[in-house]
């Protein structure tokens, strides 16, 4: 998976590279039918209409927060968990948000399996971000929002980093926005197509699911 899809698309982070091939993506793929598949590049279903993402875009995505192995990251979507266990590996804390309660048990059982001790669940609106828990250093977000949610930006620290899928139902831009003491900073990472983004912030709850 590493040397066929992830290191020839231009990943270069060696942690990265180091934390995608530490965990084993299958066991985040619910069903044992499904495990040969695992490695591909391309999403899977995991119940309750989700899936787990593509491991290129989890590696893009968590390339693109430029984590150095200090920083406290929220996760909005913890879906499967195999994003946040890639997360897990290369920063300090993890706190991670689930608004399906079923696959928030899921993800702890296999992150617990894994020894992802610094990995916090929260079941909840993930829209609302963690304010209990702010200020983050980056902030990652699995399913596309119609605009950014403002208390995203306000839970990041300055000097941290957002990256969230941002646009319509059909397509969006992948958005990376750093925080400074001036303001933020907005970079196009380009096109990506996500699920919605679900909660008082995003989207409506209507035949919808989340991609992680």
């Amino acid at each position: 998976m590493v040397e066929t899809q992830i290191i020839p698309r231009g990943i270069k982070d060696k942690r990265v590279i180091e934390a995608m091939l530490a965990v084993p993506r299958h066991l985040f793929v619910p069903e044992e039918a499904l495990w040969s598949q695992a490695y591909s590049d391309f999403p899977l279903p995991i119940g309750e209409k989700q899936t787990i993402s593509q491991p290129f875009i989890v590696a893009l995505m968590t390339e693109t927060l430029e984590l150095k192995g200090t920083e406290k990251v929220l996760e909005i979507g913890t879906g499967s968990g195999y994003q946040t266990a890639i997360l897990s590996m290369l920063t300090e804390k993890v706190y991670s948000i689930e608004r399906i309660s079923s696959l928030a048990t899921k993800a702890r059982k296999v992150l617990d399996s894994i020894n992802c001790s610094n990995v916090v669940i929260k079941i909840a609106d993930g829209t609302l971000g963690w304010p209990e828990e702010a200020p983050f250093d980056a902030i990652l977000t699995t399913a596309a929002a119609p605009e950014i949610p403002k208390c995203y930006i306000e839970q990041l620290a300055v000097g941290g980093r957002l990256v969230i899928p941002v646009g319509d139902e059909y397509s969006q831009t992948l958005m990376k926005i750093l925080k400074t003491k001036e303001g933020i900073i907005r970079q196009d990472m380009g096109g990506c197509r996500f699920v919605k983004l679900i909660g008082r912030y995003g989207w409506k709850a209507e035949n919808t699911f989340s991609n992680n």
